[in-house]
């Protein structure tokens, strides 16, 4: 799959394309939906598939100091929109000047002159342009101009998360943020991911028996609550079980917030400066501060035999 940033980086001879646009934040399954049109579409017209989205998010620069809690960083969206079968992605820089190019100028400097688009494929609340002025109707009649067709998918999925709201990013942030990841998983269709580098910190699980990799996540990352949950951390090509804490160490009066991932049943791991990617299957516990360091460690043990079975079950059902 190509990736390119900027409208530079197309190539000169590109060829006529089915495009979406979108912040696509977490790749969820109501974003699918939208995905996998496009590129069926774009089979069936013999023509590449192309994903356009924005970094950073529209927010930060329209409003700064709104930049939501991110779902996955745009290397893991790539990799997501990769396995759809989308055969590029458009990441373009959203600066001041960008967010005041109009709807029709976005429509002919974007979609005609640079993507050649056949065919726009889009939800039915897609807005763009300068103060979202564009939509939808005004993007198919711009396609009547310019001969490209619009089509629209209705991406709203709903299920047991969020009671039963539709799916949606907004939606995932919050049960992240309330440390439902099971709810999160159900809406992105695969458990909630962050991502990051194993740093050194205060080396007190090693102390007690629990090496911890502590990872140092990704600016805006969306975080779980505070507690334990149970997981998967990928490392040097491996995704081994893991029990996971996030918080700040009330135990020991820690106030930075830290993701830190116990690999289960694995000694002698050594991942520190290595880029690592933690999966959080399951809640398992809240954050607590214990009366003795003795009732802190029955309380780990306990925590990680209820990760490494909730794992193996998962690891059943397949």
């Amino acid at each position: 799959m190509q990736r390119w940033r900027g409208l530079e980086d197309i190539p000169e001879d590109w060829g006529r394309s089915v495009v979406t646009i979108g912040s696509y934040d977490g790749v969820h399954r109501g974003h699918q939906l939208i995905i996998k049109h496009a590129v069926d579409r774009a089979r069936e017209l013999g023509v590449p598939a192309v994903v356009v989205t924005f970094d950073p998010h529209p927010s930060e620069v329209v409003r700064p100091g709104s930049h939501p809690p991110l779902l996955a960083p745009h290397h893991r969206r790539a990799e997501l929109m990769a396995g759809l079968g989308v055969d590029a992605v458009l990441i373009l820089p959203f600066t001041k000047e960008f967010s005041k190019l109009s709807a029709a100028d976005f429509v002919v400097k974007v979609l005609v002159d640079r993507l050649r688009a056949k065919a726009v494929v889009e939800g039915p609340n897609f807005r763009f342009g300068h103060k979202a002025a564009g939509n939808v109707d005004f993007l198919t009649e711009q396609g009547k101009v310019y001969d490209f067709e619009v089509e629209v998918v209705d991406l709203y999925v709903t299920g047991e998360a969020g009671g039963g709201e539709p799916f949606s990013s907004t939606l995932t942030r919050r049960l992240v943020a309330d440390g439902d990841v099971a709810g999160a998983a159900e809406i992105l269709g695969r458990p909630h991911r962050v991502e990051g580098v194993v740093v050194r910190g205060a080396q007190r699980g090693r102390e007690l028996g629990f090496p911890t990799a502590n990872v140092e996540t990704l600016p805006h990352t969306a975080i779980p609550a505070d507690g334990v949950y149970a997981g998967l951390l990928h490392a040097q090509g491996e995704a081994m079980p893991a029990a996971i804490s996030v918080g700040t160490n009330p135990q020991f009066e820690g106030t930075e917030r830290t993701v830190e991932a116990y690999a289960i049943d694995r000694v002698g791991l050594d991942l520190y400066g290595l880029h690592v990617a933690v999966d959080f299957a399951a809640f398992v516990r809240g954050q607590a501060k214990f009366e003795t360091l003795d009732a802190l460690l029955a309380q780990m043990a306990d925590d990680v035999d209820r990760c490494r079975a909730i794992i193996a079950a998962r690891d059943r059902r397949g």
